[in-house]
C-alpha cells in the first residue's frame, strides 16, 4: 500500500477553508423538518431530498443523479424519497458506495429543547438541532469529502463512486430492499461506507464493528368489554392498565436485566468503561443504580435490552375514576449480535403469552424486525479507514466498537452485495443525544470526519 502523493496537510487545508460553507449547508438542511414518520408532512422529506440532490448535481462528478421513491417491501404503500447517484470506475479500480440518511426523528417534547429543534444554533463548539448529528451531518460529510477529492484529483479520479442518501431510515427503512433490488446497477460496489454511527469520544475516533438487532412492536392488552367506574368494580376485576403494567414488569429480572428465556448474549471482550463514564454519558441521576450484569460495555453492545417507548392511555390531565378496557404499549427490544430478529421475536411473544396475568387478551401489531450484524474488520478497506481516522484525529488511535443501537439495513446490504467490505463510521459522540431533545453535533468531530473520509478516498484512489 502506498500513501497518497497528496499530503494530509494539503487535504486538511482545503477542508478547513471550505468548512464554513459545509457548516452553512448543514444548517440549511437541518432547517428542513424532514420527519419521515406517519403523521408528519411528506412534502418536507421530499424538499430535503431535492435539497440534497441539488447539492450532489452541483458537484459535477456523477453521471446520473436521481430521486427515487419505491414501494414498501412487505406492505402496501410507498417509501420516502431517496437520492441515488453513480460514477463508474476506471478499469481495475473499486467502487465505493457512500450511505447516509436525510430524514430525522420527530422533535419530541418542545419544552425540553433549549432552542428550536429545526433552527440550528451553535453553542460551545456544538451545533444544536434535530438531525444535526443523526444523520444530516453524515450527508454533508459525504458531500464535502466528494467536493474535496474532486478538486484535488481532477482527471486523476479513478475510483467509482455511488451515493445512497435514504429518506426513511428513522421510520424502519421499509422500502430499503426495494431500492436495492430496483437500482442494483447504480448501487453495486466493492466498499460500502455507512456514515450513521458514533465515536468513542470527541477526541477518540471509532470504527463500528458490531450492531445489535431490533424487534419493535405494539402490544394491546385488553381485559374489559367497556370502561367502568373504578369505585364500583375496582378490586374485583383487573383493568387493562393493571394487567399491562404487571405484564411489562415481568419482562425484567430484579436487577433490571432481561428475563426472557431464549434471548442470547454475544460473548466477546470489551474495553474498560467505568460507571462514572456511564453516569456522565447517560445523565443518570444521583442515587439511581445502573442495571444488568457483566461489564458495562457488554451490556450496551452484546446483551439484549428492552425499552417501553410509548403508551397509549389517558393522560394525567384527562384521568378519571375509570377502569380502562384496553391499553397499547410500544416495545423495543435490542438483540445481541448472532441472533436473528425473527428467532428473538418468537421467544418474546412466547414469554408475554406465558406470563400475561389474569387471562388478559394480547394483540401484537406493527411488528418491525431488524437483524444484528458483526462486521469483518480484517479487510484492506478497514485498514485504510483506521489509518485515515488516526490521521484525521491528529494521531489518536481509533477504537473498534460495538453499538447498542441498530442499523438493520446493513444486513440487507451484505445480502445484496456479499463481496463488499462494510465500513460503519459516524459523526456522533456520547453527548450528541441523537433522537432526544437538544440533539447536537461536535463541530470538531464534524471537521475530522470530513477529513477522514477525504483521506480514505484519495488514498484508495492512489493505491498500488
Amino acid at each position: 500500500m502506498t500513501h497518497s502523493s497528496r499530503s494530509r496537510d494539503e487535504i486538511h487545508s482545503r477542508i478547513v477553508a471550505s468548512f464554513p460553507e459545509s457548516l452553512e449547508t448543514l444548517k440549511s438542511l437541518v432547517r428542513i423538518p424532514s420527519v419521515s414518520w406517519d403523521g408528519f408532512p411528506a412534502e418536507e422529506v421530499r424538499r430535503s431530498a431535492e435539497f440534497v440532490a441539488e447539492r450532489v448535481r452541483a458537484l459535477g462528478i456523477f453521471e446520473n443523479v436521481d430521486i427515487v421513491t419505491e414501494p414498501f417491501a412487505d406492505a402496501p404503500g410507498y417509501g420516502q424519497p431517496a437520492v441515488l447517484a453513480r460514477r463508474d470506475p476506471a478499469p481495475g479500480y473499486p467502487t465505493v458506495l457512500l450511505y447516509a440518511h436525510h430524514d430525522v426523528q420527530p422533535p419530541g417534547d418542545a419544552q425540553a429543547w433549549e432552542s428550536e429543534p429545526f433552527e440550528p444554533v451553535e453553542r460551545d463548539g456544538r451545533l444544536y438541532g434535530r438531525g444535526a448529528a443523526d444523520d444530516k451531518a453524515g450527508v454533508v460529510v459525504h458531500l464535502t469529502a466528494l467536493e474535496t477529492i474532486s478538486e484535488i484529483l481532477g482527471d486523476d479520479l479513478k475510483i467509482g463512486l455511488a451515493l445512497f442518501i435514504e429518506g426513511e431510515e428513522e421510520f424502519g427503512s421499509r422500502s430499503f430492499t426495494s431500492v436495492l433490488d430496483r437500482h442494483a446497477a447504480i448501487l453495486h460496489s466493492d466498499i460500502i461506507v455507512v456514515a450513521d454511527s458514533d465515536n468513542r469520544s470527541v477526541d477518540i475516533p471509532s470504527l463500528t464493528v458490531s450492531l445489535r438487532g431490533n424487534v419493535a412492536f405494539s402490544l394491546t392488552v385488553s381485559t374489559l368489554e367497556h370502561a367502568s367506574h373504578s369505585g364500583m368494580l375496582g378490586g374485583a376485576v383487573p383493568d387493562a392498565m393493571m394487567a399491562a403494567t404487571t405484564l411489562l414488569a415481568r419482562l425484567y429480572n430484579e436487577d433490571g436485566s432481561v428475563a426472557i428465556e431464549g434471548l442470547r448474549t454475544h460473548n466477546a471482550p470489551v474495553p474498560e468503561f467505568s460507571r462514572d463514564e456511564l453516569v456522565h454519558d447517560s445523565g443518570l441521576k444521583e442515587g439511581v443504580s445502573d442495571i444488568g450484569t457483566g461489564p458495562i460495555l457488554s451490556r450496551l453492545w452484546f446483551q439484549p435490552a428492552i425499552s417501553i417507548t410509548g403508551i397509549d392511555a389517558p393522560t394525567v390531565q384527562n384521568a378519571s375514576n375509570t377502569l380502562i378496557p384496553s391499553v397499547t404499549v410500544k416495545i423495543s427490544v435490542r438483540i445481541a449480535p448472532g441472533q436473528t430478529s425473527a428467532d428473538a421475536f418468537a421467544h418474546i411473544e412466547k414469554h408475554l403469552r406465558a406470563t400475561v396475568p389474569w387471562g388478559a387478551h394480547l394483540e401484537f401489531s406493527q411488528i418491525d424486525l431488524g437483524n444484528s450484524f458483526l462486521v469483518d474488520s480484517s479487510g484492506s478497506a478497514a485498514t485504510l479507514e483506521l489509518e485515515a481516522l488516526r490521521d484525521a484525529w491528529d494521531g489518536a488511535d481509533p477504537v473498534k466498537v460495538g453499538v447498542g443501537g441498530s442499523i438493520p439495513f446493513v444486513a440487507d446490504l451484505v445480502e445484496r452485495f456479499p463481496n463488499a467490505q462494510i465500513l460503519i463510521t459516524g459523526v456522533e459522540d456520547p453527548q450528541s443525544r441523537a433522537h432526544s431533545p437538544n440533539e447536537s453535533l461536535s463541530l470538531a468531530v464534524f471537521r475530522r470526519a470530513i477529513l477522514a473520509e477525504a483521506l480514505f478516498l484519495v488514498r484508495l484512489n492512489e493505491r498500488d
